[in-house]
């Protein structure tokens, strides 16, 4: 019986977690390239048995993961707007590190060094800061990232892919830092920059909600059980012990 109280916990512990990235998804779905987060649950079969005899089943408390789904682009119209069809990142030179974002909001520095909307340097492929010439007008960038002005190429935006699976941690501003190293991207025909476009944050809203009202009722409904199973528990006990 009391198998049935711990399994209630575990299930209760990851629909918190569920939860909290819910929350976190809707407070970003504003959030230039924000990627949403999920959750995958795993079955934990316990070492031991029970009074049945059989292994008890809880629930793990789950690994986070990125949703890989493109976000809707919007068209601004600014040269220094970009985004990136297909499964890659933009990196920004950080406090903490390199970090890779799809937030494409960029702005030229009085030096001509190219910023993230956050004041980050952009790095080219090569891992270095982008100059460019304010003097010399509004700059081109192709699918490439190659950036020209004047009809001269004077940077590369850097493109850079990498595997989130293995891991990784949270930015401000939907900006990620994985465990494995980012690899520039080189002749990708599923991969390209689009300049005057952004690329907004893939959280579905409506979707979201409803994940939520769901696991609202799975709280309730595993709270509930666990109600049940303490109640019978306590009947047992005074049962046992001679009560009645």
């Amino acid at each position: 019986m009391q198998s049935g109280l711990y399994v209630g916990i575990s299930s209760q512990i990851a629909l918190e977690r569920r939860l909290n990235t819910i929350a976190d998804n809707m407070a970003n779905m504003n959030t230039v390239g924000f990627r949403a987060t999920e959750v995958k649950f795993d079955e934990v079969l316990s070492k031991t048995r029970n009074e049945l005899n059989a292994k008890v089943a809880f629930v793990s408390q789950g690994n986070d993961y990125l949703s890989t789904r493109s976000g809707g682009f919007d068209h601004t119209g600014n040269p220094l707007d970009v985004a990136i069809k297909g499964d890659a990142w933009f990196a920004i030179d950080t406090p903490q590190g390199q970090v890779l974002t799809k937030d494409g909001r960029f702005t030229l520095k009085e030096t001509g060094e190219l910023v993230s909307n956050m004041g980050y340097p952009v790095l080219d492929a090569g891992g270095a800061p982008i100059q460019l010439d304010r003097t010399a007008g509004p700059p081109v960038i192709g699918p490439d990232g190659r950036v020209t002005q004047n009809d001269r190429p004077v940077a590369t935006l850097g493109v850079f892919s990498t595997d989130i699976s293995k891991g990784y941690l949270r930015f401000e501003n939907g900006g990620v830092i994985p465990t494995q190293a980012p690899q520039p991207v080189v002749d990708r025909v599923d991969i390209s920059v689009v300049q005057g476009y952004l690329e907004q944050s893939n959280v579905n809203g409506i979707g979201q909600m409803t994940e939520l009202i769901q696991v609202n009722r799975s709280f309730e409904a595993i709270s509930s059980l666990m109600r049940d199973t303490e109640t019978n528990f306590s009947e047992a006990i005074k049962t046992l012990g001679g009560s009645r």
